[in-house]
């Protein structure tokens, strides 16, 4: 992970985390933009301080920010709405959304800022989905593996109408209106890719993530491989599994990226360096167009079983890193659907309050320099899930006979199975 200098505080560490385009963390119903969906860089920079000195071509703006501000303050009619804090943070998102960086700079408050420093750390409250705004809708990410949001039904493309038979306005409307206490339920209405609207009531919980998981697929010696989210020690626990998967006589593995909507980049660094030797995972491109190279580590468990891995609409951010990498790098070719396009590396500028404004300040590239912002890592062997079918699990593996597998309907997984035992 790389330390980002920090002159103002050097107290405060700075933790750079992939972070999800435009996409907002409901996985508790949070604001955490994902984990990912460009790189997050989660800095905690430290706050400014002294005296801001106007330039004088700019002071006609400000000047006229003040007036809008004494204007509101004096004519609104709703008073109530009128508070400092709430014109601040007005103001504030307002510059943010103006730069035109949808679904990845975004401005968050003090209370967004600790869930986001949460979710991060694996710990949850809430339904257990990731959103982001595509098209002026509402669209659900990925949901997390285990959570409630993805036991009732919530899959990836799904379009977020009506929150409590409330149409939601966007996504931070339907954020704060899904996220809640515990044991409480919440009625969600949603647009299926299939054209289908349907509700589905979900009862809000404490989350842990749990973000590596396996399981042997039943008739092979192929070990089907989870990453459900990058976050804090998800490299370790994959030394703790690529160890039990050669203890079981694995000969391949299938790498499930799936729906995995990013987290930690020393996380993704660290994953993708279990299957590389040498070279970079990715590159990250400055505001001056300066390129640098995040190298493979070194020090870690490596392995060189073959693999594939398997990627969709919801991977995203971290996990497009290192399926980026290991496709860029000719280790593991890809299959599923195009992914989701997140690729900037974003900041975390600590305000005098807590909040922060988490800006773009660097795009991040593939090994070979390839940028796949907006537009997504294209699979090797493009294969679509049917209708109403989502991604056959680890957990869901338990127990399954080959003939159950293979009526499973999770075409990429079966794929990936004919490949590897070619």
């Amino acid at each position: 992970m790389e330390n980002m200098e920090n002159t103002q505080n050097p107290k405060k560490p700075n933790m750079k985390w992939l972070r999800i385009t435009g996409t907002v963390f409901i996985a508790v119903c949070i604001l955490a933009a994902g984990f990912g969906g460009g790189l997050y860089y989660k800095s905690y920079q430290a706050r400014n301080s002294g005296t801001i000195t106007v330039p004088k071509a700019d002071a006609a703006d400000y000047a006229m920010i003040q007036q809008a501000w004494d204007t509101i303050e004096k004519n609104y009619v709703d008073q109530s709405a009128v508070s400092p804090q709430i014109l601040t943070y007005g103001a504030i998102g307002g510059m943010v959304d103006a730069l035109g960086d949808t679904g990845h700079s975004v401005f968050l408050t003090p209370a967004e800022v600790q869930q986001e420093n949460q979710a991060i750390q694996g710990k949850l409250d809430g339904i257990g989905a990731e959103v982001s705004e595509k098209n002026g809708n509402v669209v659900v990410v990925a949901p997390i593996d285990g959570s409630p949001a993805q036991q009732a039904g919530l899959q990836s493309g799904d379009i977020i109408l009506k929150v409590d038979g409330t149409a939601v306005t966007g996504v931070e409307d339907a954020v704060t209106r899904i996220r809640g206490t515990p044991g409480t339920s919440v009625t969600i209405t949603i647009l299926t890719p299939a054209g289908t609207t349907t509700d589905l009531t979900i009862v809000r919980a404490e989350i842990t993530i749990n973000s590596v998981n396996w399981q042997m697929l039943p008739g092979t010696t192929i070990a089907d491989l989870r990453i459900s989210s990058f976050s804090s020690g998800t490299a370790a626990s994959m030394d703790t599994a690529l160890a039990a998967i050669n203890a079981q006589g694995a000969t391949a593995i299938v790498l499930d990226l799936r729906d995995n909507p990013g987290g930690l980049l020393s996380e993704a660094i660290g994953v993708a360096s279990r299957f590389l030797t040498g070279g970079s995972v990715l590159e990250e491109k400055d505001i001056n167009g300066n390129i640098k190279q995040d190298a493979v580590l070194s020090n870690v468990t490596k392995t060189s079983l073959p693999m594939v891995v398997l990627v969709n609409g919801g991977t995203a951010s971290a996990a497009e890193i290192v399926a980026g990498a290991l496709q860029d790098r000719g280790r593991a070719k890809l299959i599923g659907q195009t992914t989701f396009g997140t690729g900037t590396a974003l900041v975390g500028f600590t305000l005098s309050d807590g909040s922060e404004l988490v800006l773009g300040v660097s795009e991040w590239l593939t090994p070979s320099g390839k940028s796949i912002w907006h537009t997504g890592l294209t699979p090797d062997d493009v294969v679509a899930l049917a209708a109403g079918v989502s991604p056959l699990l680890p957990e869901g593996i338990t127990g399954m006979t080959q003939a159950q597998l293979q009526a499973s309907g999770d075409a990429q997984l079966l794929d990936a199975i004919t490949q590897l035992q070619q």
